[in-house]
């Protein structure tokens, strides 16, 4: 078991979708969005970024689609709460650069926390961000986790298909 998942993420990605920090299931997996009980890859599929819903197993493929995946903090664990603020801070600069080298032209992050943290903003809208991101442009969405009650299927759904349809513009 490694105690690291792996960025799926290559040059100049339509959009690279980011997480808080890896959950601990899908650190033990290898593959991101791991857990039953998440809701990324269905929503992904059902927004329109994928024509299939892929598996976890498959998350490697996600780059076909010109599509990535990474985490503002590399360490897993069981809730994104059991982070702490000096994480985010020790992990934003090495954050940035990766965004920048691998230039994606949206970098949508999964919560508003995440978000948050690295730009300073203490209160985060969803949707397109005024301000770019290591050269992106910054959406911020709902957390796909089943944790995630306030969002339904359907309105994650919705707003992942804002972000397709915002990506595919500006083509």
């Amino acid at each position: 078991m490694s105690d690291r998942l792996e960025d799926i993420i290559t040059e100049q990605l339509s959009v690279v979708f980011c997480g808080i920090n890896p959950g601990m299931l899908a650190t033990a997996q290898g593959h991101h969005f791991a857990g039953r009980g998440n809701r990324f890859w269905r929503t992904l599929h059902l927004a329109g970024f994928t024509p299939e819903q892929l598996r976890p197993e498959q998350d490697q493929t996600l780059v076909q689609y010109q599509c990535g995946l990474t985490a503002v903090v590399d360490r897993p664990t069981a809730r994104a709460d059991q982070l702490s603020k000096q994480e985010f801070i020790a992990a934003a600069a090495d954050f940035e650069q990766k965004i920048v080298r691998y230039a994606p032209r949206f970098v949508a992050f999964l919560g508003k926390a995440a978000y948050g943290e690295l730009s300073g903003q203490r209160e985060v809208t969803w949707g397109r961000q005024a301000k770019t991101f290591g050269g992106a442009v910054v959406w911020v969405l709902p957390n796909p986790s089943g944790r995630n009650l306030a969002f339904s299927l359907e309105a994650l759904v919705g707003a992942y298909r804002k972000l397709y349809l915002a990506v595919n513009s500006e083509i």
